[in-house]
């Protein structure tokens, strides 16, 4: 049975999607941390990341560094603090969260409560950053 992660890549559920390319996808994640909280996970179902072989690994990493790139721009914050627990759902995932201090990666506080316009524009602003960026266009 494909994961929720999968079905959301498929199209079968929707999302908050800010890239993606041919191995991978990023979107908002629907219960963050702090606004602009991006998954980032590989199209192909694997559910530790440390079981991807080296050139998944590496490029999933990159893909991550430039979506990080567009949160640092659409949002303000000192940070964007990177995370991979991967225990909630059994396909690899990276949690990005902008950040000002370390405790604003605390996974265990109230999560952000934020509206449908909050997810859209604020997906939207990290898209279009991703979409400046001088390398490859998602």
């Amino acid at each position: 049975m494909p994961t929720i992660f999968s079905r959301i890549v498929a199209g079968e559920i929707p999302s908050y999607k800010v890239a993606e390319d041919e191995k991978h996808f990023a979107f908002l994640d629907i219960n963050p941390v702090a606004a602009g909280h991006v998954l980032v996970i590989p199209k192909q179902e694997v559910d530790y990341i440390f079981d991807l072989n080296d050139d998944d690994y590496l490029a999933l990493q990159l893909f991550a560094k430039r979506v990080a790139e567009a949160i640092k721009q659409a949002l303000p914050c000192k940070r964007v603090g990177v995370a991979v627990m991967g225990m909630e759902v059994p396909h690899t995932h990276i949690h990005l969260i902008p950040i000002n201090e370390e405790a604003d990666m605390n996974f265990f506080k109230e999560k952000a409560s934020l509206s449908v316009e909050e997810m859209t524009e604020i997906a939207t602003k990290i898209s279009q950053n991703i979409a400046n960026q001088h390398s490859e266009v998602y």
